[in-house]
């Protein structure tokens, strides 16, 4: 039985848990978060009101999930690989180039089981397109297009009203949402990233794209009725449920507790009177070893999808949608599709994709054999993932190609 803490108890954090705690492989014997409302969603589990009290003992069990805020990771990985913990570690690793090279110099030095959560790389889906690539059914593959689809509420939960609205507080749009896909199309290509170009910004939630009559509130606001991004219209449905995202507005889930919190807190506000600086689109141009390029395209304009994906090869083609895979065979002409059956939907309420469950089952495995087999990326191919992320950004607002040759694998 593999003994888990978890640090950062919020949506994250826990569903980690409960995905270990399910496989009957885990237990949670250790909870540190600072509210106690979240401590107390793991009444088995000694719990610690900041991860700083944990780490201040030794070891307390076999691994930790890190879970905390984008801007909390760095600490805390470093600390616990240093007390020879293996490491669960959400995405991103961290907000900056130097504290992702310090976590990763820290997981290498401890000799620790080290898995970023990459979930992406698990999902049946991704393990059936692999397959296919790997097995030379489209023969070389030359370009590939990518289209991650973040939905329209959920851009305006997370990236307008929510905790990651602004670069300065979390980080950049393109890291912390898509250093998901990314990761993803270095892993099916099998090749290092050599050169990026990237355009996007903020071009619809923006105080001059705000109706005339519109209100700072929805609950107070007449055209609240026609607006796609009423916090009515997404969270008042989910009442007298516990699920994500109305779990992250309030405790109280009534009716009654929801608009509360709608009438006070920051999810109830107009997406167009919002303090939000992050994108809400991007496209990413990227080139490989060997030649080989990738076009990827972030939007919130469209309904919360799995990704979207076709990918060119010299004797064939393939294109997904996150439930099947069509492969054509250019010799025969022939198209065969593939049903990968995903577990839930591609929203992190809905497990990813079932790639959630299997990430964790993975770094089980991992943690209980010393076996490093089912991690699907090592602290090095994450660290380039993320370089990746930089570099676009870079090339976002400088205007300019980046160059990437060179970064540690």
């Amino acid at each position: 039985m593999v003994t888990l803490a978890i640090v950062g108890a919020g949506s994250r954090g826990a569903s980690y848990a409960g995905h270990a705690v399910e496989t009957g492989r885990a237990r949670v014997v250790a909870v540190a978060d600072p509210l106690a409302r979240r401590r107390a969603g793991f009444p088995d589990a000694t719990p610690y009101a900041g991860w700083r009290e944990l780490a201040a003992l030794p070891r307390q069990a076999d691994a930790v999930v890190i879970a905390t805020q984008d801007r909390e990771h760095v600490e805390p990985a470093v600390r616990f690989a240093e007390l020879g913990y293996d490491i669960l570690l959400e995405k991103p690793m961290a907000v900056s180039e130097d504290d992702c090279h310090a976590i990763v110099r820290a997981a290498e030095r401890s000799g620790a089981v080290f898995a970023v959560c990459h979930v992406l790389r698990y999902t049946p889906y991704t393990r059936a397109l692999k397959a296919l690539l790997d097995a030379g059914r489209i023969g070389e593959i030359v370009s590939i297009q990518h289209l991650e689809p973040v939905g329209w509420w959920h851009q305006a939960h997370s990236y307008v009203r929510g905790n990651w609205r602004r670069a300065d507080e979390s980080t950049f749009m393109l890291l912390a949402k898509s250093c998901h896909d990314l990761d993803w199309l270095v892993y099916l290509t099998g090749r290092q990233v050599t050169r990026v170009s990237s355009f996007g910004g903020l071009k619809h939630f923006r105080p001059d794209n705000r109706p005339e009559d519109a209100a700072d509130r929805c609950l107070d606001c007449p055209a609240e009725r026609g607006c796609p991004y009423s916090a009515k219209r997404i969270y008042l449905p989910l009442a007298g449920t516990d699920e994500w995202p109305l779990s992250v507005i309030t405790d109280d889930v009534s009716e009654q507790g929801v608009l509360e919190a709608l009438r006070t807190g920051p999810y109830g506000r107009c997406v167009y009177a919002c303090d939000n600086d992050v994108v809400d689109h991007q496209v990413v141009n990227l080139e490989f070893e060997g030649g080989a390029t990738a076009a990827f395209t972030m939007t919130a304009f469209t309904p919360a999808l799995h990704r979207q994906t076709r990918v060119f090869g010299t004797h064939g083609s393939i294109d997904g949608d996150g439930d099947r895979l069509t492969v054509t065979d250019f010799v025969t002409g022939r198209s065969e599709t593939v049903d990968t059956r995903p577990t839930g939907d591609a929203t992190a309420r809905g497990g990813h994709g079932g790639g959630d469950r299997a990430l964790v089952e993975a770094f089980l495995t991992a943690v209980a054999t010393r076996d490093r087999a089912p991690i699907l990326s090592s602290p090095g191919e994450s660290l380039h993932s993320h370089l990746i992320a930089w570099a676009a950004e870079r090339s976002r607002l400088r205007g300019e190609t980046v160059s990437l040759e060179g970064t540690p694998r």
